[in-house]
C-alpha cells in the first residue's frame, strides 16, 4: 500500500471547524489520507462543544490540540484546505508549492449547541468528497 496523502486543514483559531475536519478525515478516510489542522492565529484551546461532539462520534483523539501555523510550515502536505475566510486571506506561503483550496464554513462558536452538529454535517457533506477526489482517487 502506498503512503497516505497529507492534508492540512487551516482556520483562524484552530479550535472548532479545522479540528472537526481533522478528526473527521482521520476517522473516515484513514485508508488514504492523514489530516492535521492548524490556525493562522491559533487560540491554543479546543472548543469544549467540539471536543464533546467528536467524543460522541468516537472520533476524538487525545493528541488533538490547537496548533500555531509555524508548527506545520515545514511539513510536507499534498493539499491545504482553508475553512474560513480569514485563513484564506492570510494563508502563508509554504516552502514547497502546495495546492491550496478554500471550502468555507460558518463558525458555530458562541451559537446554540445544535449549530456544532450542523457544521459537522456540512463538513462531512461538502469537504470530505473534495478531499477524496483530490487525494484518494489516484
Amino acid at each position: 500500500m502506498s503512503e497516505k496523502k497529507q492534508v492540512l486543514i487551516l482556520c483562524t483559531g484552530n479550535s472548532c471547524r479545522s479540528i472537526m475536519a481533522e478528526a473527521m478525515i482521520n476517522a473516515k478516510m484513514m485508508d488514504c489520507v492523514e489530516a492535521q489542522s492548524s490556525g493562522v492565529q491559533a487560540s491554543g484551546r479546543i472548543n469544549p462543544h467540539v471536543q464533546a461532539l467528536l467524543k460522541s462520534k468516537g472520533e476524538w483523539r487525545r493528541g488533538y490540540h490547537s496548533k500555531a501555523i509555524e508548527t506545520v510550515l515545514n511539513k510536507p502536505f499534498d493539499l491545504i484546505v482553508t475553512v474560513c475566510e480569514a485563513a484564506r486571506e492570510t494563508c502563508p506561503l509554504f516552502p514547497s508549492a502546495i495546492k491550496t483550496i478554500h471550502v468555507g464554513f460558518v463558525d458555530p462558536t458562541g451559537k446554540a449547541i445544535d449549530e456544532y452538529a450542523k457544521t459537522y454535517d456540512l463538513i462531512e457533506k461538502e469537504l470530505l468528497p473534495i478531499i477524496k477526489k483530490e487525494l484518494c482517487s489516484q
